[in-house]
C-alpha cells in the first residue's frame, strides 16, 4: 500500500514538473507584452528569492560555507541570470514552442562541458546526437518564417541561455552532495539577484505601468516554475534516482506547445515540428547512452 501511495505521489511531483516548467515559455510571452528581458527576469528572479528566503527561514537551512561563496555566485550567475536574462530576449524574436524545444539541448551542452572539464567520456553515439539536433535546429530556424536575421538573433540568445543552464547542471553535483538539492538552488538563486539588481529600478517602473495580466504573468513565473518544479524534482530525486527522475523532462517541449496554444493561440509551423521532432530525436540519443552507460 505504502508502495502504491509513493507511486502516486511520485507520479504527481513529476507532472508538476513537467507541467509547470513547460508553461514558463507561453507564460514569458505574456509578460513580454509589457517587460523587457532582462527587467523581467530581475523581477522573476527577485519574486523567487523572497519566496525561498521564506521557505528557508521555515526550514531552518543552515548558510553556506564562505568558501563556496564564489562558485555559489558563478553557478547562480550562468543558471539563472544568464539563462533567464537570455531566454526571455531570445522570445522576443522566436515562439515559446521553438524556445522550449531550443532549451531542450540542455543535456548535450552538458556532455560537452563534462567531456572537457571533468573529463568524461563522449561517445561516437553522443556526437551523432549533437549532429542531428543541430540538423533539427536548422529546421527550427527556418521553419519559424519571418525575417530570417531576427529569427538567428532569437536562436542565438537561447542557445546562450541553454549554454548558461548547462553550466549549472554539470558543476553543481559536488555542491549537491554537500547540501542538498534545495538548499543549493536557494543559493544559487539568490546569487543570482546580485547581478539583476541593476535592472531593478527600471523593472519596478515597467511594474507600475503594466497591465494586470502581465503583473500576474511575473507573479507566477516568480512564484511556480522557478521555485515549485525544483521542490517536486527534488522529491522525484530522492524516490528514484536523478536518471529516471530527469528523463521525463524531455516531455517538456511537447507541453509547452500544446500550452501555448491554449494560453496565446501560437501554433508552430510543420517545419518546426518536424525539426523539433529531429532535435529530440538527437538529445534523446544522448540522454538514453548516458542511461545506459550508468546502468552498467
Amino acid at each position: 500500500m505504502n508502495g502504491f501511495k509513493d507511486g502516486i505521489k511520485v507520479n504527481v511531483a513529476f507532472s508538476i514538473t513537467i507541467l509547470l516548467w513547460a508553461s514558463a515559455f507561453p507564460i514569458i510571452k505574456v509578460a513580454l507584452q509589457d517587460f523587457n528581458g532582462p527587467n523581467l527576469a530581475a523581477l522573476r528572479l527577485l519574486v523567487a528569492a523572497i519566496v525561498l528566503l521564506l521557505y528557508s527561514f521555515l526550514k531552518k537551512y543552515p548558510l553556506p560555507n564562505w568558501k563556496d561563496l564564489p562558485i555559489i555566485l558563478l553557478l547562480g550567475f550562468c543558471g539563472f541570470t544568464v539563462y533567464h536574462i537570455a531566454l526571455s530576449y531570445g522570445e522576443l524574436y522566436v515562439s515559446s514552442g521553438v524556445a522550449s524545444l531550443l532549451v531542450s539541448l540542455t543535456p548535450i551542452f552538458s556532455a560537452v562541458l563534462a567531456k572537457y572539464f571533468l573529463k568524461e567520456r563522449f561517445t561516437i553515439l553522443g556526437w551523432l546526437g549533437s549532429l542531428i539536433a543541430f540538423i533539427g535546429i536548422f529546421f527550427i530556424t527556418i521553419g519559424e518564417g519571418g525575417k530570417i536575421t531576427l529569427m538567428i538573433i532569437g536562436v542565438i540568445a537561447i542557445l546562450i541561455a541553454t549554454l548558461g543552464e548547462s553550466v549549472y547542471f554539470t558543476f553543481q553535483a559536488k555542491y549537491l552532495k554537500k547540501y542538498g538539492f534545495i538548499p543549493f538552488t536557494i543559493y544559487t538563486i539568490i546569487a543570482s539577484n546580485l547581478f539583476t539588481f541593476v535592472f531593478i529600478p527600471n523593472a519596478i517602473f515597467e511594474f507600475g505601468e503594466a497591465n494586470m495580466n502581465s503583473i500576474i504573468a511575473v507573479l507566477y513565473l516568480g512564484i511556480f516554475p522557478t521555485v515549485l518544479p525544483y521542490i517536486a524534482l527534488a522529491y522525484t530525486i530522492q524516490k528514484v534516482g536523478v536518471s529516471d527522475a530527469t528523463i521525463s523532462l524531455y516531455m517538456t517541449p511537447v507541453i509547452s506547445i500544446g500550452l501555448a496554444y491554449i494560453i496565446i493561440d501560437e501554433i508552430p509551423t510543420l517545419t518546426s515540428i518536424i525539426g523539433g521532432a529531429i532535435t529530440l530525436l538527437g538529445v534523446s540519443m544522448i540522454v538514453f547512452k548516458e542511461k545506459f552507460q550508468v546502468k552498467n
